[in-house]
Parts: C-alpha cells; structure tokens; sequence
C-alpha cells in the first residue's frame, strides 16, 4: 500500500495534472513556504496577486473594467488590498446577468463551464479556469499535510455525483482509484449501502476521510447504531465540508471513527477558502483569497465581530470574481496561527443549512441530490424544495427570463428518478421566496423524521 500511495502521489497524480496543463504541483510548493511568511509579507503577496488579477479583468473583462474606471481604479497604482473598497461589491446575479462580459474565453489552459450547488436556492453557471482549479486543489493537498496526509495517500470521499443514478461515470471511476482515492455515493445511503460503505472503508484503509459533514455523522450514527467501531488504523484525520459542523457532530464522527475531525469551508463559485490545522484554528488560503467582513452598509467589522464574507478570488482570472458577495457570515479571529503560519484565522463561520432527503424506499440521501435536479434546470433563478411526506414533494420556484414550461417537467422527471417513481412532484412558480419565521432561509427543507440516532446525528444542535 505505501509502493502504491508513492507512486500514485509521485507519479500519477502530477502526470494527470501535466496533462491537464495545471500548476498544481508546482502551487503546492510554493503554498507550503508562503504559509510562513509573516502576515504582513502574505498581505504584501495579496497585494501583488490582487494587481495581476485586476490587469486581468481590465484587460479581458469589460465589465469589471468599465466598474474600475468609475471607480477610479487603476491596477498598477494599488498600494493596499484596502483600495478594493473603491470598487462597489458584486452579487451572484451580477456574475450570471454580466457572464458574457466577465468571462476571459481566451484565458489560458481554456474557460470551463461550472455551476455552484444552489444550497444557496440561487443556482449560478460561472466559468474557471486551469489556475483555479491548480489552486483548490493544491489548497487542499497542503491543509492535508498539516494532518500528515501526502498527495496520494488513500482517501475516501463520501460524496453526491451530479449524474445520473442509474449511469456510471466509468472514466472517473477509474482515474479516482489510480490516484488513490474512493468515491461512495452520499445520494444513497440506506442501511444496507452504508454497512457496505463501512466495509468499503475498512478494507481501503483510508489516511484521510472527507465528506459532507451531515453525511458523515449519518454514516457514524448509523456505525453506533449497528455497533460497529470501523478498523481504521492508518486514518489521521476526518475532513467535513460543504455545511456547518456541529459540536455534537464533531464528536460522533470523531468517537466512531477514532481520528480527529477537521472542518473546512469553501464554495463552488470562490473555491476552497479555508482548512482547519491541528491547532484548532480555521486558516485562510491567503495566497488565493482576498476576504473582507462588511457590515450591512459595506463597512470592515472589527476582528470578533459578525459580518458578511466578501471574497475576491485572486485565481479567478478565467470569470473574475471580485469583491465577491457571498451570503455567508463570518468572524476573524485577531490571535494568530500558534504554530507560526502568517495565514488569517476565522473564528466562526455561520453558513446555509439544508435537510436530508428520504426516498420513498427509505434511502436517505443529501440533500444535494434534489439540488442538483433544480440547478441543471434551465430558467430556475431561486428555488425552496419541501418534503412533505415520503410521497410529496413540493417546489417553490421563482422563474427568469430563461424560464419554459418543460422545465416542470425535468424536474418532475429527474426528482422522481432520484426519490421514487411514485412520488408526487408539484411545482409551483412564485414571485419570491419567504424565509422561515426565524428569519434564516433554508433551501431544503423535509418534514419526514429520521428517528433516533440519525435525527440526533444530523440535527443542528
């Protein structure tokens, strides 16, 4: 097994990304020596990434370019990450009313089309580019190593495919296992699949598990449940991702599998923006992330203080996203890194929280599954998706220009593909989406009871 991490680490993965034409290996290296410089010396690398990224969007991106001339914004005459203040904020309908004119087609290495999850109920299709996706994955490479995790160690993903159930991407598959990792599918998880997924997991001897935090306390109650204690011994670390990690959550995950678990936060259309070091802090990728915390008015809070995250992405040359609003809600932490690292801490993140799925077979599934059925539909420009019952779906849609009546049908379509044959899909077009009586916005939303172990598992407290 080392023979094969060795050569899947040394050998494959850094072929796959030549091919690729990615730096990724190439960022790596340098990420692990910026990583400890000072924090002045990282901000003074901000501010020079931050001007090549702006002669970028001047250059190839007609929109951020007429928005930096009113400004009054000029690349080269950027003297600190403080100067971004000139520009006004951008939205997530910018980047999909403006794409066209944000998208650098010509940007090396080739523009590919992506979309974010849609937790957030307004699902976005955005461009990136060989550099960011280099620097997501070398981002990621590198908080791994802080576990004692090296490129090409056994890794299981427990993880949502946006293909279809019933088709098997093969090619993946395949490219997956020979750089050492395995997929299971979050989308599926009824006791029968997860007593399968624990054997799976045994028998791969994982260093590093990464998934869904909700997913992963679901797979460690249902362990409990069944009284089993998965025989990990090589496993250094459990990384959750893509929701809020609980406490009570930490420490199922934890207990059940006997490895420390690590959060992370990140999103589709900014990238991976922060891992979880072995100190217990939440350090920013600084080298490729500008985040600003505003007041409602636009204003930097103070370190402690609660404010909306504000990124720019200072690899987001091929559809730059800059000042970039992204819903969240977060805290920095003044205290540095105690392990000497120059990167900025965030003390608390406040994301979105959505709901498990059921099958009406009983398959609990994330609630990315009927996501993805609402993000690949065209004209959709917010959804809610409430579960009533095993048998009742409803979706609250509001429509845009893109909008047709077929649309009712994929979803009806492809969310009974996902749920069961026999289930009722009603879709309702509405003006707008209210939030729930506390005030949060939950996009997924199920009103069927998981029950014991499991309800207490993915619950958020």
């Amino acid at each position: 097994m080392m023979l094969r991490s060795r050569i899947a680490g040394g050998l494959i993965y850094p072929l796959q990304e030549r091919v690729f034409r990615r730096p990724t290996f190439a960022y790596l290296a340098e990420l692990e020596k910026s990583q400890w410089l000072t924090r002045s010396a990282v901000e003074a690398l901000q501010l020079e990434k931050l001007r090549a990224l702006l002669n970028v969007a001047r250059a190839h991106s007609p929109w951020h370019r007429a928005r930096m001339q009113e400004a009054g914004l000029e690349p080269d005459a950027t003297t600190s990450v403080a100067d971004l203040r000139k520009l006004p904020r951008m939205n997530k309908h910018d980047a999909a009313a403006h794409r066209d004119e944000i998208v650098w087609q010509g940007v090396p290495g080739g523009a590919f089309k992506y979309n974010t999850g849609g937790s957030s109920g307004q699902p976005l299709v955005f461009h990136f580019g060989r550099w960011r996706q280099a620097s997501d994955a070398a981002g990621r490479m590198r908080a791994r190593r802080w576990w004692g995790v090296e490129p090409g160690a056994p890794e299981v993903y427990l993880w949502g495919a946006p293909v279809e159930l019933n088709k098997t991407d093969w090619v993946k598959t395949v490219r997956d296992r020979l750089i050492n990792q395995l997929v299971l599918n979050a989308f599926a998880m009824s006791p029968v699949h997860m007593d399968r997924y624990l054997d799976a997991m045994e028998a791969f001897g994982p260093h590093c598990v990464y998934g869904y935090a909700s997913s992963l306390a679901l797979l460690a109650a249902h362990a409990r449940a069944r009284g089993r204690k998965p025989r990990m011994a090589r496993l250094k670390v459990v990384c959750a991702t893509g929701e809020p990690l609980y406490d009570h959550q930490r420490a199922l995950i934890g207990e059940v599998f006997g490895a420390p678990v690590a959060n992370e936060y990140g999103s589709r259309d900014i990238g991976f923006t922060a891992h979880e070091a072995p100190q217990g802090q939440l350090l920013l990728t600084s080298e490729s992330i500008i985040l600003e915390v505003l007041d409602e008015a636009g204003q930097p809070v103070a370190p402690g203080e609660l404010g909306e995250a504000v990124m720019t992405g200072l690899c987001s040359d091929a559809q730059p996203f800059i000042r970039y609003r992204t819903g969240d809600m977060v805290r920095m932490n003044a205290t540095p890194d105690p392990a000497g690292r120059g990167l900025h801490v965030i003390a608390e993140v406040i994301g979105r929280q959505t709901d498990f799925l059921v099958g009406a077979d009983g398959t609990i599934m994330h609630a990315l599954a009927g996501i993805y059925v609402l993000r690949a539909t065209e004209g959709v420009a917010e959804f809610k998706l409430i579960q009533h019952d095993l048998r009742d779906i409803e979706v609250l849609l509001v429509p845009d220009a893109g909008w047709s009546p077929a649309g009712a049908g994929a979803i009806d379509a492809g969310l009974r593909q996902r749920l069961g044959q026999d289930v009722r899909v009603t879709v309702r077009l509405v003006d707008q989406i209210a939030p729930e009586a506390s005030g949060k916005h939950r996009y997924v939303v199920s009103h069927v009871p998981l029950g014991g172990e499991l309800a207490r598992a993915t619950s958020t407290h």
